[in-house]
C-alpha cells in the first residue's frame, strides 16, 4: 500500500486521541499567508483542526520520517527566497497526499531548499484537502474545485507580486508529486478561466504556468486498459499548455505509469514540448530523499531540462 495513504488512515483514526498535533508552521524566517482576502470559495468545513503530525516509525523515507498535514481547509502560501545569485524564475510546488493529506515536507519544504539553493524563487502551497477519500466531493478536479481554485489564484498572486518579489513574470512554474502532480496538469490545461468569481486585482493577470514539472504525478490515466488519459485534461489540452518535465518508476504501484505515460502521449499529439523518464524500479513517494533508485537524482535532470527550455540561463 502507498506510505502516503497508509499513513494518512493511521492519521485520521488517531487525530481524536492525540493532544499534542498542532497546525503546520513554516521555519523560522518564513511566514504563510493566507490566499484568499475574504471569503474562501466552495468552503466546506474540516473533520477537524488542521493537524500536522510526523510519521515516526510508521513511514520512513530514505531512513527518515516525514510531516503529514490534514484537514486543510484555510488555504495558504509560503515565500522561500533565493540562496544567493536570484534567476528570477520562481515555482509553485503543490505536496502529494492523495489530496487526502499533504507530504508538506517531503514533497514541500524540502523541494524549497532545492530550488533556492539554484537561485530560484519557491512559493509553497498549503491547498485545501479538507476531508477523507470517503467524503462527498472528495479528490481531484472536477470532482471537486478547490485544490485547483488554490493553484490558480496563487499562480495569479505569484505573477501579481512578480516585481515586489523579483521575479520574471514570465518565468512561474509548477512542481507537484503524486496527486500534486494532477494538480500541476490541471493548472496546465485549466488557465483560460479562473473557476470562481475574481476577488482583487491579482485574479485578472494570467494564471497559466510557464513551465510545469509532474514527479510520479496520479489520476491521469483513466479507463481499463489505463492507457486513457482522464478526459477532463485530455479535452484541454492545447498548443498553449506549457512545456511539460516527467518522471515516473515502472514499479509505483500507487500511481502507476501509465498516468505519465498517458499524458506524455496527449501533449506530443498536440505539440506541447515535453521529456518524460521512465526508471524500471525506485517505487512512489520518495520527494527529493536520495536513494539507491536512479530516479531519485532526478532534481539535476530538471535543472538540465529548465536550461533547456530557456528558464535558467548559463
Amino acid at each position: 500500500m502507498n506510505p502516503l495513504i497508509l499513513v494518512a488512515c493511521l492519521l485520521f483514526a488517531s487525530f481524536g486521541l492525540s493532544a499534542q498535533t498542532t497546525a503546520w508552521q513554516p521555519s523560522s524566517g518564513h511566514v504563510q499567508v493566507q490566499i484568499w482576502p475574504g471569503i474562501i470559495p466552495d468552503a466546506r468545513p474540516a473533520k477537524g483542526p488542521e493537524t500536522a503530525k510526523t510519521t515516526g516509525k510508521d513511514s520512513l523515507v530514505a531512513g527518515r520520517p516525514w510531516t503529514a498535514i490534514s484537514n486543510v481547509s484555510q488555504p495558504t502560501m509560503t515565500v522561500y527566497s533565493p540562496k544567493g545569485n536570484n534567476t528570477g524564475a520562481a515555482v509553485v510546488v503543490f505536496p502529494g497526499g492523495g489530496y487526502e493529506i499533504l507530504a508538506m515536507d517531503l514533497e514541500g519544504t524540502e523541494a524549497c531548499d532545492w530550488l533556492t539553493s539554484k537561485g530560484i524563487t519557491c512559493v509553497l502551497l498549503k491547498y485545501r484537502v479538507p476531508a477523507p477519500r470517503s467524503a462527498p466531493n472528495w479528490g481531484a478536479y472536477p470532482q471537486s474545485p478547490i485544490a485547483l481554485e488554490d493553484a490558480q489564484r496563487t499562480l495569479g498572486l505569484v505573477r501579481f507580486h512578480a516585481a515586489e518579489w523579483h521575479i520574471d513574470p514570465h518565468k512561474i512554474g509548477v512542481l507537484g508529486f503524486s496527486a500534486g502532480g494532477h494538480l500541476v496538469a490541471a493548472t496546465s490545461v485549466h488557465f483560460n478561466q479562473r473557476l470562481y468569481s475574481p476577488v482583487d486585482q491579482a485574479d485578472k493577470v494570467s494564471c497559466r504556468p510557464d513551465f510545469a514539472v509532474a514527479i510520479y504525478p496520479g489520476h491521469l490515466a483513466f479507463g481499463k486498459d489505463l492507457f486513457t488519459l482522464n478526459p477532463d485534461i485530455r479535452t484541454h489540452i492545447t498548443p498553449q499548455t506549457p512545456p511539460t518535465f516527467l518522471l515516473q518508476n515502472e514499479d509505483d504501484d500507487v500511481d502507476r505509469v501509465e498516468d505519465s505515460l498517458s499524458y506524455y502521449v496527449g501533449l506530443k499529439k498536440t505539440g506541447v514540448p515535453v521529456e518524460m523518464h521512465l526508471y524500471a524500479h525506485g517505487g512512489h513517494a520518495f520527494g527529493l530523499r536520495r536513494t539507491k533508485s536512479p530516479a531519485t537524482a532526478w532534481p539535476e535532470l530538471v535543472e538540465t531540462w529548465l536550461h533547456t527550455i530557456g528558464i535558467l540561463t548559463p
